[in-house]
């Protein structure tokens, strides 16, 4: 969905989301930088890098997005439509998968996830289908009550495969799996 404006910005600052083009890869690259170092810098469990097609991809894709305040990147975020290697008997395609979500420094602490998750509720009603799904650090209990703060319940723990299907980042990685029906 192209160019939709979130009335509910404070501020009175200008907000949409749009998908991402190849001429924001450079700036994303440096947000999964930045996020890497975050990470590092406060202990918490760490990307092993991130897979530069798996971006290149969502964008061609049409599924790579960004929130524009003041027409400025604040936070990227993918989606997909089927999840079959994480969420495996679970899936049947009913449900939107946020993925790749990376907050640009400058926004940090803004709570830019309940905008996603405004944006992902709209967009999964009108595409029909019945939940939103994620998946975050299994080892991060901050992240997942934090999650689940915006109405995701926590659904189990999952170690991914090693599988070259999987984006580098997420092979051999611990989860945990939330969700958030819509019915």
């Amino acid at each position: 969905m192209r160019g939709q404006f979130i009335s509910n910005e404070p501020f009175g600052r200008m907000t949409t989301i749009e998908n991402t083009t190849t001429s924001d890869l450079e700036f994303i690259y440096s947000l999964f930088d930045s996020a890497i170092e975050y990470q590092k810098r406060n202990g918490y469990s760490v990307w092993r890098g991130y897979d530069k097609d798996a971006l290149k991809n969502d964008i061609d894709a049409g599924n790579q997005y960004k929130i524009l305040i003041d027409s400025q990147i604040a936070i990227v975020f993918s989606v997909c439509y089927s999840d079959k290697i994480i969420w495996r008997d679970r899936e049947l395609g009913n449900s939107v998968y946020l993925h790749r979500i990376v907050v640009n420094p400058v926004f940090k602490g803004q709570k830019l996830f309940g905008q996603i998750l405004t944006w992902a509720i709209d967009h999964s009603k009108r595409k029909g289908l019945s939940s939103i799904r994620m998946d975050t650090w299994g080892d991060n209990p901050t992240i997942i009550d934090y999650y689940k703060s915006f109405g995701f319940s926590f659904i189990e723990t999952y170690t991914t495969p090693d599988s070259t299907e999987l984006p580098s980042q997420h092979r051999n990685l611990g989860l945990a799996l939330l969700e958030m029906r819509l019915e």
